[in-house]
């Protein structure tokens, strides 16, 4: 099956989680583990570079697409944060670059990045997210488009307000709707409610809930976003923490082996 119809049949029923790889050799592990698809991750992408989130070029981001895409066969989502542009037009020709990299999806989000107004007017991100839907459809490469709003991650949690802009998403052509930050039952469910039966994806960075609690309030889909790239940076910055201010190596001994670790690469 294509990967875009599998990405898609992915979202019809079921819950299913799509951990957030960060570079080639996360995401060849992730698919390994039997995820049936992936999604990468702004923040990761950014600290493997050496920057901090938000801090890469659209051009980096296409050029990472296409590296994730052609490493593994499962579907991979984009993160595309806010199309990396603000104007409709311009956010279309980067939907559309994005399109052609081999993704299966991509979300658009309607954070500012302006602390005095961190969420673009609700026209200006409906506009944005229907430029979004354009480009895919011209494309013609099926690619599955999720609208996402931001305020609980950028000091607005405003649940009914959040409802209010992913409905308008979901009318503008998105097709999964996704809120970053909702932490409780009520609030996930109030939004699963409000978009059905269009299929809603959780983000969860912490032991607040499970899959199996997701999966019954009706979340199509679970994303990790940068978690699993600072589980890793928890470990890295603990283990020379430790040699800098110490000059012990305790961490490292808790460390998988060489021997544990590189034959998961050998295979490619």
């Amino acid at each position: 099956m294509d990967r875009g119809d599998l990405f898609r049949q992915l979202h019809r029923d079921g819950c299913f989680v799509i951990p957030n790889p960060w570079d080639i050799g996360s995401a060849r592990q992730l698919a390994r583990l039997g995820f049936r698809a992936l999604a990468t991750t702004s923040a990761g992408f950014a600290w493997s570079r050496g920057r901090a989130d938000h801090g890469v070029s659209v051009e980096e981001v296409l050029a990472h697409l296409r590296e994730i895409s052609a490493a593994v066969t499962v579907p991979v989502n984009a993160d595309f944060e806010g199309g990396y542009a603000v104007a409709p037009a311009a956010v279309a020709a980067n939907v559309a670059a994005a399109a052609a990299t081999g993704i299966a999806g991509l979300s658009i989000e309607d954070s500012s990045g302006e602390s005095s107004a961190p969420l673009f007017d609700v026209s200006l991100a409906v506009e944005r997210v229907r430029a979004a839907r354009e480009a895919i459809d011209r494309a013609g490469t099926g690619v599955l488009l999720t609208g996402r709003s931001e305020g609980f991650i950028v000091g607005r949690p405003d649940l009914a307000e959040t409802i209010r802009r992913l409905t308008a998403y979901a009318e503008a052509g998105a097709e999964c709707l996704y809120a970053p930050g909702l932490r409780t039952r009520d609030q996930i469910a109030a939004v699963v409610g409000a978009v059905a039966p269009l299929p809603v994806n959780v983000l969860v960075t912490g032991d607040f809930t499970d899959v199996a609690e997701l999966a019954a309030i009706g979340v199509r889909r679970i994303s990790v976003g940068g978690a699993l790239a600072r589980a890793a940076w928890t470990g890295v910055l603990e283990a020379a923490r430790e040699i800098a201010e110490h000059g012990t190596f305790t961490s490292l001994g808790r460390a998988a082996t060489h021997a544990e670790i590189d034959p998961l690469f050998r295979a490619g």
